[in-house]
């Protein structure tokens, strides 16, 4: 029975934040799609602060480790963008819309170009942009699931209010996926089913959870700290410095409403999950 639970609440928060997102990315929201990168940004700087550094913080590991454990996550998330094998993808994205690659040459250096040559290398570029976003996505679902069966393991009602809480705070981060993978993917149904499958990989950590709940229990609050810096080097590497334009006051009253949106839907969360404890 808890396994099942398990399994439904997993699959509800991976794939149901994503569908959710897409309805509010496509629909809803669909005029202001250029805002959803301010939204993402609040989003993954208030879960990691607000929710799951305090989260692992509260338990018996050492304040001293923990700090240790995001720095050190910090430097790997560096050091695996700077070896072009961990880019979330936004930059990838944007420069596609305006019909441009990151780093695209200018004037005679760019006439000296090949046309065919930098099709290729856009199209490579895309491409990896899209599978960045989606490996991402999967560890991070992946994670999810762990802590969502943790949950369960402890109470069936805890487990109902962490898929919850998940679902919650995965929308805003799936709608800045669905952006970036729509700008390579041939239609939204496409970048869909794309991430919908990263988020199924929610339920395999459930089940793997359920299996191992007792061995993994310790190790937790680590991978709390993992999936913060994680987030933070993300927020602060990737999405915010394409935030930082010279734009009107108006423009940038809406960037910072936006990631206070973004902020507060995460802030919500956290305080309703917090007065259920």
């Amino acid at each position: 029975m808890t396994l099942l639970a398990i399994l439904v609440g997993t699959l509800v928060a991976g794939i149901g934040s994503v569908w959710l997102a897409a309805w509010l990315s496509f629909g809803v929201l669909n005029r202001y799609t250029q805002h959803m990168l301010s939204l993402a940004a609040g989003a993954l700087l208030a879960t990691a602060f607000l929710h799951l550094l305090p989260e692992a913080f509260e338990s018996e590991a050492g304040a001293h480790e923990l700090f240790l454990t995001l720095l050190i996550g910090l430097v790997f998330f560096f050091l695996l963008d700077k070896a072009q094998l961990w880019h979330h993808g936004h930059e990838h994205g944007q420069a596609y819309h305006h019909g441009h690659a990151p780093g695209q040459l200018s004037g005679h250096d760019h006439k000296a170009r090949d046309h065919g040559h930098l099709h290729d290398h856009h199209a490579k570029d895309k491409l990896g942009g899209q599978w960045a976003v989606l490996a991402g996505d999967s560890v991070h679902c992946f994670g999810d699931g762990i802590l969502i069966a943790s949950a369960f393991m402890a109470d069936m009602r805890l487990g109902v209010i962490a898929a919850l809480a998940v679902l919650a705070h995965e929308v805003p981060h799936h709608m800045g996926d669905l952006a970036v993978l729509r700008q390579g993917c041939s239609s939204r149904k496409a970048a869909i089913v794309k991430v919908s499958m990263a988020g199924a990989v929610t339920a395999l950590g459930g089940a793997l959870g359920y299996v191992l709940v007792d061995a993994l229990h310790d190790w937790l609050p680590y991978f709390l700290v993992v999936a913060s810096s994680s987030f933070v080097y993300v927020a602060l590497a990737d999405l915010i410095p394409q935030l930082q334009k010279r734009l009107s006051a108006r423009q940038t009253a809406e960037q910072i409403l936006w990631l206070a949106v973004g902020m507060g839907m995460v802030l919500v969360v956290s305080v309703l999950a917090g007065h259920q404890h």
